[in-house]
């Protein structure tokens, strides 16, 4: 506690007020330089955040401007003030990053928040044991706290760090890889399909390189990896090859383009518009709402139809029976100018009805029209469709004829048959 002390006498020194407007100082033109430097920038910047405060220059600059202001000070007077400072705004400054490169990777992500508290709870203790002076001896006693694994025994110390390093390695990946893809792919990479595979690859070559590096700075041997490696092909082979095959499955997709993202798919019965390609799944959204998730393998290995990947057009067909009394001419024209008013039906090519069948009950059209955009539905066309029809043959004085039916009564055998009643016409439900 002697170091506490020591701190709570300093604060009350009697120039500790020039220590106070130093740090006021540089706290408003950190503040103003970033909000300088990130006009017109995007809200998604890690460095500028939504607010210029919530992001990662403000207090970086506010670290380096109190680090500047406490030497030049401490060759007149003590420094305590200054001294306090600093560890808080690096522990700002690391919070941010954590939280800005976390929030621009996974923007949807619920667990961004509890990984934003876990990491505040950490920065804030370590800060709190720093300035007390309580830092040194809590390292000690976690370096005297060893676990055994097999033959080999580590420290607790060792472990934490491990993590922290970890922890620390994947947050620059991910703001490498993020960077990368928004200031570089985009402008390099017109296709989405290929920056999103161009963006795992760089990421997990990023995140290899970025562990192997934290291994070997906590201590770890990286030669013993390479007997993990030779566990880890034996089980690629046997128990995981479901999984490898659809990673790779995955990246084939993404390469080959045969698949993109917004294109109108039907997959294993399913239909609807591709809206992200994961290296494990593709995820599908129907017109309903509802959402696939497909492995990457079932869509090499079976048949997709892809809507998309050619031409865009889709042909519709409406089927129409109007009684055998009817103008075949004008019964056509009825059609096609009832399916030529919707503004979704294409006109080249133009609409066409045919007569297709000589049915029981009367006369069967179809009418086949094209549309260029069927990721909007087809069930509102075909309705739209059908009630200018009905309409226009309404108009006509076209009927529509009703399933016409004979019905006998007969009596026992040797009796007389009964005369047939007249047709009975009915609405079959």
């Amino acid at each position: 506690m002697g170091e506490l002390q020591n701190l709570v006498h300093d604060l009350g020194g009697a120039r500790v007020w020039v220590e106070g407007l130093v740090l006021a100082a540089c706290i408003v033109l950190a503040y103003s330089v970033a909000r300088l430097i990130g006009r017109g920038q995007a809200a998604e910047s890690v460095w500028f955040g939504r607010r210029t405060f919530d992001g990662l220059l403000f207090p970086a600059l506010a670290v380096v401007l109190i680090y500047a202001a406490r030497y030049t000070l401490a060759q007149y007077q003590p420094v305590v003030v200054l001294k306090l400072a600093q560890p808080i705004f690096m522990s700002l400054a690391v919070i941010r990053l954590c939280v800005q490169v976390l929030s621009a990777s996974f923007p949807k992500s619920p667990a961004v928040h509890l990984v934003e508290r876990l990491v505040s709870w950490l920065a804030w203790g370590a800060t709190v044991l720093w300035i007390t002076g309580l830092l040194p001896a809590v390292l000690t006693e976690l370096e005297s706290i060893t676990l055994a694994f097999g033959k080999s025994r580590v420290s607790l110390r060792t472990m934490i760090e491990g993590t922290l390093s970890s922890g620390v390695v994947l947050v620059l990946t991910l703001w490498i890889s993020a960077t990368l893809e928004r200031r570089i792919l985009r402008e390099a990479v017109g296709d989405l399909s290929m920056r999103k595979v161009a963006s795992n690859a760089i990421r997990a070559v990023l995140l290899l390189v970025g562990l192997l590096f934290a291994l070997s700075a906590v201590g770890v041997d990286l030669t013993a990896l390479s007997v993990l490696g030779g566990a880890l092909g034996v089980g690629l082979g046997f128990g995981l090859q479901k999984l490898a095959a659809n990673y790779v499955s995955g990246f084939v997709i993404l390469i080959e383009r045969s698949l993109r993202i917004g294109d109108m798919v039907r997959v294993d019965g399913f239909e609807g518009v591709v809206t992200d390609i994961k290296t494990r799944y593709t995820l599908i959204r129907a017109l309903n709402g509802r959402e696939s998730i497909v492995p990457n393998e079932l869509i090499i290995t079976q048949r997709v139809e892809n809507l998309s990947l050619a031409d865009p057009k889709v042909s519709l067909s409406v089927t129409v029976s109007v009684g055998y009394d009817s103008d075949v001419d004008q019964v056509q024209q009825i059609l096609c100018a009832a399916a030529a008013a919707c503004e979704r039906v294409l006109k080249d090519p133009a609409p066409v009805a045919h007569l297709t069948t000589f049915g029981a009950d009367g006369l069967e059209f179809t009418l086949s029209v094209w549309i260029i955009d069927p990721d909007k539905g087809q069930q509102g066309l075909r309705s739209e469709i059908n009630l200018n029809i009905l309409r226009g043959l309404r108009a006509a004085g076209i009927e529509i004829p009703y399933p016409q039916r004979v019905v006998e009564f007969k009596s026992g055998p040797g009796s007389p048959v009964e005369t047939p009643k007249p047709t009975d016409r009915s609405v079959n439900s």
